[in-house]
């Protein structure tokens, strides 16, 4: 069915927020870098041009080919989008006299159905430092700003729509309008990309792609794992087989606790007991890089053996979600700085030869825990915070020990446990505790110790991209503290990490 909508990644950072936006109205969306255009454009019914950090006027500026979308497609042109439609279509643009970054005042809005329903004076949010000085002969003003002349404008003809502003960012007061009056109202795409919608689709779509060949898919205990195997399950039933590692570096009792969780959600669940062997892999190793690699390595070695014992297993399933695609995508074909490098299971080498599945590829996280909910995934699931794949062992600072794990485990618990009782869980991106590679003197009873310290951390964010730190109660703190101390032996100082990413990560290694 033809309700889609390609977006045109020209580098800007906001590209994925278009998308987000975009999707929120129940529409389904892809991003595309500029110059790797699909070679079948029948199943997109408008176009999105993003923002981007370069210039029109330079050489190197990104020049798409246009000539299978305009006079074809409803284009919604943004920031530079609009300035590139601008500039190659008889416009002028140069850089800008004042400096136009920030809040402004959307004013002599005409009537035109892009604008429905938004007002004079409305706030919108400008990041440029060209400007469109004059429009092409053909173009008509829409809007303007108290610094920006053109600050809207449409290319009858051709159904382009050129805005300077971004839309898609919370400081655009009436953006989610704006983009659905141009997605619904003038395109005329449909509503119907829901959570339900996308779940029976994907697994009729898994049924028939998968038949009755095996799929082995390494569960995390997280949530794109979870939901992916959820999907699989519905579409494939007992030719599923989940493999859940334990490498001794899990939280407090997490191990079994999940176990307990799949087998009440009816997955066919294998887990695999292998703390020993990661946890002598470790032993003396203190370099975060290092412990990364063993584990990974570890990681491989366990899962192949245990992939090996499903007879004709053909598929290997992932959580991969879209960023994930996005970002490898940017790293060939785009002009977006790769930001990570992901292994969704550790990086498996190619001699398992097993074709690759990936149900969620093409949603965003809070996509996956809404389809999460509507596949009947348990809250305690979909709401877990997220856990770095190496585990404690890099919440560990330096050497790892099972003393210090059992150390942190039992810290990590008391925490944890804490902010769900205070209703504080819920209100936090990701929450943890690491064990500092320092002693501290303290006094408990009449008696002088020197024992361990660590930092407790609790980050609020939307992707982990950036992240601020939480302002917890005092008394929770007071308390928190209190019984860490009390409780586990060992520990007799408690400190909270009040940095924000950037600069500080939210991990310390």
């Amino acid at each position: 069915m033809q309700n889609n909508v390609l977006i045109l990644d020209f580098g800007s950072q906001y590209t994925q927020l278009i998308a987000r936006r975009v999707r929120e109205l129940n529409i389904f969306c892809e991003i595309k870098p500029y110059n790797a255009l699909p070679a079948d454009l029948s199943q997109y019914k408008a176009v999105i041009l993003s923002g981007s950090p370069f210039s029109v006027r330079s050489e190197d500026a990104p020049h798409p080919d246009l000539s299978q979308i305009r006079g074809h497609k409803p284009i919604l042109a943004v920031c530079y989008g609009a300035q590139y439609i601008a500039h190659f279509s008889g416009g002028n643009v140069a850089p800008s006299n004042t400096r136009e970054y920030g809040r402004a005042k959307l004013a002599h809005i005409a009537p035109d159905p892009f604008f429905k329903g938004v007002p004079e004076n409305t706030q919108v949010w400008m990041s440029h430092s060209d400007t469109i000085k004059t429009l092409p002969a053909h173009a008509e003003l829409l809007a303007s700003t108290h610094d920006v002349a053109n600050a809207a404008f449409k290319i009858q003809e051709e159904d382009i729509y050129g805005i300077q502003f971004h839309p898609e960012v919370y400081h655009t007061k009436e953006g989610k309008r704006i983009l659905e009056n141009f997605l619904v109202t003038i395109a005329g795409l449909e509503q119907t990309w829901t959570p339900d919608a996308f779940a029976e689709t994907t697994v009729a779509e898994l049924r028939e792609k998968i038949g009755n060949d095996k799929v082995i898919l390494g569960l995390s205990g997280g949530v794109d794992s979870t939901v992916a195997a959820v999907l699989l399950h519905q579409a494939i039933g007992k030719h599923l087989h989940c493999i859940f590692v334990n490498n001794g570096l899990l939280r407090k009792n997490e191990f079994q606790e999940v176990l307990d969780q799949y087998e009440h959600m009816g997955l066919n669940v294998k887990g695999v007991d292998a703390s020993k062997l990661f946890l002598d892999a470790l032993k003396g190793e203190a370099d975060p890089e290092k412990k990364r690699k063993i584990i990974g390595r570890i990681f491989i070695d366990v899962f192949d053996d245990e992939a090996h014992k499903v007879e004709d297993a053909k598929w290997l399933g992932q959580g991969t979600i879209y960023p994930d695609v996005i970002e490898s995508v940017s790293a060939t074909g785009g002009p977006s700085a790769t930001i990570k490098s992901h292994h969704n299971v550790g990086g498996l080498p190619d001699y398992m030869k097993l074709k690759v599945v990936e149900p969620l590829k093409m949603l965003f996280k809070d996509e996956v825990r809404r389809v999460g909910a509507s596949l009947g995934i348990p809250d305690e699931r979909l709401g877990r915070h997220p856990f770095p794949g190496p585990g404690l062992a890099i919440r560990i600072l330096g050497d790892i020990t099972p003393e210090k794990v059992e150390i942190l485990q039992e810290v990590d618990h008391v925490f944890i446990k804490g902010l769900v009782d205070w209703g504080l869980y819920d209100q936090i991106w990701q929450a943890g505790a690491i064990l500092l590679p320092v002693q501290s003197v303290g006094v408990m009873g009449d008696e002088r110790t020197y024992e361990k310290c660590v930092a407790l951390r609790a980050v609020e964010s939307t992707d982990g991209m950036t992240a601020d730190w939480v302002h917890l109660p005092y008394e929770f703190m007071q308390k928190i503290s209190n019984d860490i101390i009390n409780k586990v032996p060992g520990v007799n100082r408690v400190v909270y990490d009040i940095s924000s990413k950037p600069p500080a990560t939210i991990e310390w290694e």
